[in-house]
């Protein structure tokens, strides 16, 4: 192979001694104009400023996301809900792991139960499916029941604990 041919896989950095482009000058706080603006002009800038942020809408969120329509009804359809051994509904129970709205507005909820052997086993899921199912947007309500990670009352919330006694 001839030298005219050859590649080179790597590239070369100027030499010290080589002039490189100049590094542009740094900014300077003693460079700014500062114009100094009397305490009513800085309190009406202020106040403006507070009156657009407070005039802001939140971003609406989709209907099947959290803090949106439907999925907030479903939340509150299941925090209706209430097994039937223990005083507290089965959201703030820790029952449910899982709650997803697909955009066709179909629900699907995870959940547990507090043990394999609960009276309820056959029956609560298809009472949360009917609820569900019953809430205006809703198309289908799926449930699927699982076993694992099992329930432990560490996945109560504050209140399900404090109805219990346990706080």
């Amino acid at each position: 192979m001839d030298e005219d041919t050859k590649q080179t896989d790597y590239v070369v950095a100027p030499s010290p001694a080589e002039d490189v482009a100049a590094k542009p000058p740094r900014a300077r706080v003693s460079d700014a104009e500062i114009e100094e603006e009397s305490a009513s002009e800085k309190l009406t800038r202020k106040r403006d400023y507070l009156e657009g942020f407070l005039q802001q809408k939140p971003a609406s969120a989709s209907a099947g996301e959290p803090g949106g329509a439907i999925y907030e009804a479903v939340i509150d359809a299941l925090k209706e809900i209430f097994d039937p051994e223990i005083p507290v509904n089965i959201y703030d129970l820790g029952l449910i792991y899982n709650v997803e709205v697909s955009e066709d507005a179909d629900v699907a909820v995870t959940m547990t139960l507090t043990t394999p052997n609960c009276p309820v086993a056959e029956s609560m899921p298809a009472e949360i499916e009917l609820r569900i199912g019953s809430l205006p947007g809703v198309r289908d309500a799926e449930v699927i029941v699982t076993w694992d990670p099992p329930w432990d009352p560490a996945k109560m919330s504050d209140e399900a604990r404090l109805e219990l006694g346990m706080l």
